[in-house]
């Protein structure tokens, strides 16, 4: 719209943001209200060019007769599989956990130690699932974390003069939670290895503040009414939780895109409905934006060359902390 385009947008949801939605409400990522702040700006400015069409589905009758179909209809989470007891009342989706459609118990195993497993146990063990959730169409947090807490449960003096190293002499607080929360991977090795570079390790020493046991390697056997029965390297194991919170993965909601094929439309697919990797809102928000800055003569099966240039440091950092992660 930006370009000059008449852009129509679809979404079932009454407001725009999709699954920053639920993200804005993990404990510590509050900037992503802003992040739907500035696009519910940058549409109103935009408005004489742009028609939402919000709350209501969209069909292949309503997106036949355009110049160009864009799918970015994102993920829906990957089912735990034919785990004996995979469909048992104790299994939840992060989906039912981040929007509240299911109470918590006090004792909780998350299944996948990626991006979302890790932002499950930060929501689970801050208690966010106990607040009530935010006005849809809320553009700014209502709370953002007390300086004073954060001080405290770091051990950091708020006069960094005061003492050696601005660390408090008692050290951090406390931690620990009435919650018990068990993280798990399949795969061996240190759990949220694929974690931002820079914010891997405060994720994964946040959990281990606040008690979260982190577990690999692990095999799922089943799940019944006494809880999740594992097997690890040191042998059979039974978890008796009240939930299990399934985080492993997502697949891409391509719904859409045979039937419009079929009518002769051929759609660009964008963000999560292009690639179900880790949810990744910087990859999708860029190659949307790349798409859009050459729509006119953009082929839907060049999708995936819309990327920003790696680089040679990147490709060689990229490289390094894929073999580090899969020692």
């Amino acid at each position: 719209a930006g370009r000059g385009h008449h852009v129509t947008l679809f979404d079932r949801s009454p407001v725009i943001g999709g699954q920053f939605n639920m993200a804005k409400q993990v404990p510590g990522k509050e900037e992503f209200y802003e992040t739907i702040r500035y696009f519910t700006h940058q549409i109103k400015k935009l408005e004489h060019k742009l028609t939402l069409k919000l709350g209501a589905e969209a069909s292949v009758g309503d997106l036949v007769g355009f110049d160009r179909v864009v799918l970015a209809t994102g993920v829906t989470p990957r089912p735990l599989g034919n785990i004996p007891g995979h469909d048992h009342p104790k299994v939840l989706s992060y989906i039912d956990v981040l929007t509240r459609r299911r109470p918590v118990g006090p004792s909780v195993a998350v299944i996948g130690a990626g991006g979302i497993g890790f932002d499950v146990s930060e929501f689970l063990l801050h208690h966010a699932d106990a607040l009530p959730p935010p006005p849809p169409d809320a553009l700014t947090a209502p709370s953002f974390p007390d300086k004073s807490t954060f001080l405290r449960e770091w051990g950091i003096n708020p006069d960094a003069m005061a003492t050696r190293g601005g660390l408090m002499p008692g050290g951090e607080a406390a931690a620990g939670g009435e919650r018990e929360i068990y993280l798990l991977q399949r795969k061996k090795g240190k759990l949220g290895a694929g974690l931002g570079r820079t914010t891997g390790w405060i994720h994964r020493a946040s959990l281990k503040k606040g008690g979260v046991e982190m577990i690999g390697g692990v095999r799922y056997d089943s799940i019944d009414d006494s809880g999740l029965h594992i097997t690890t390297k040191a042998g059979p194991r039974t978890l008796a939780v009240d939930c299990v919170v399934v985080c492993a993965g997502q697949i891409s909601e391509t719904a859409l895109e045979a039937p419009l094929r079929a009518l002769g439309v051929t759609p660009f697919l964008i963000g999560g409905a292009h690639l179900a990797t880790e949810l990744d809102a910087k990859r999708a928000i860029d190659q949307g934006s790349r798409l859009a800055a050459e729509i006119e003569t953009a082929r839907p099966e060049k999708v995936g060359d819309l990327v920003a240039p790696l680089g040679l440091a990147g490709w060689l950092f990229q490289k390094y902390t894929e073999r580090k992660a899969n020692k």
